[in-house]
């Protein structure tokens, strides 16, 4: 499997059937291999994880575009963007709870997010990637006690269904701003599924957050790739 990390919580994750590409928006896109289907996916709708230039990649290769579900493709937005009737057909909006196969061969799961849109678990392949968007344990200092304690009790939620399930790559946000409550979401998703690799993502260019993380947390160096700077590009052992 070949990653490239794009930006901030953008990957393009290169499987030999496939090709995903999650939460493009920022960074130089790679020269697309081709043959073989590729899907797109949007998160959520926030200007950190989506663009409408994605819908450029509908240029004559088989493509489908999986957006979460506040990424609305309503007449005014479909202008807005410049999506054709060809491209919007290619297109589904996805809330949590779903499952389907967008094409041959591969599964996609979503779960409902603790801010907007939703998390993708894609397996293709035998093999398992899953994409947080922004599904994180947001604990914020200076928040109103009880919205952080329903955020985490959301989160819990949100996340049971990844209890136990083995995933060879996990892209989970790892954020600076929260301080060492940033530690809280990938610490509950590595505890919870049997992750293989650990990308993180969502750390706004402060990289070095990952060494504090792991610092604390030395148990999950195995697991984890640290990320070190945009372009760079990982080829991850499956064997």
């Amino acid at each position: 499997m070949r990653v490239t990390f794009l930006a901030h919580s953008g990957f393009l994750v290169e499987m030999p059937s496939v090709t995903l590409l999650f939460d493009w928006w920022k960074g130089e896109l790679p020269a697309l291999r081709p043959g073989g289907p590729l899907l797109v996916f949007a998160s959520h709708h926030h200007e950190d994880h989506f663009k409408p230039e994605i819908f450029i990649l509908d240029d004559g290769r088989e493509v489908r575009f999986l957006l979460g579900k506040d990424a609305r493709l309503s007449p005014r937005n479909r202008a807005r963007w410049g999506v054709s009737d060809a491209t919007a057909a290619k297109c589904v909006t996805l809330g949590g709870g779903r499952r389907l196969e967008p094409v041959p061969g591969v599964t996609v799961e979503t779960l409902p997010s603790t801010d907007e849109g939703v998390a993708f678990l894609v397996t293709a392949d035998g093999r398992t990637v899953f994409h947080a968007g922004d599904l994180n344990w947001w604990h914020w200092t200076g928040e109103d006690v009880s919205w952080n304690m329903q955020m985490a009790l959301h989160f819990k939620e949100y996340t049971k269904p990844l209890q136990g399930r083995h995933i060879d790559l996990a892209m989970l946000p790892l954020d600076p701003r929260l301080g060492e409550d940033g530690f809280l979401g990938p610490r509950h998703f590595l505890e919870l599924a049997s992750i293989r690799h650990f990308l993180p993502m969502h750390q706004w260019e402060d990289f070095s957050f990952t060494d504090r993380f792991l610092a604390k947390f030395p148990g999950f160096a195995a697991q984890t790739i640290p990320v070190t700077a945009n372009g760079q590009v990982f080829a991850l052992d499956m064997g």
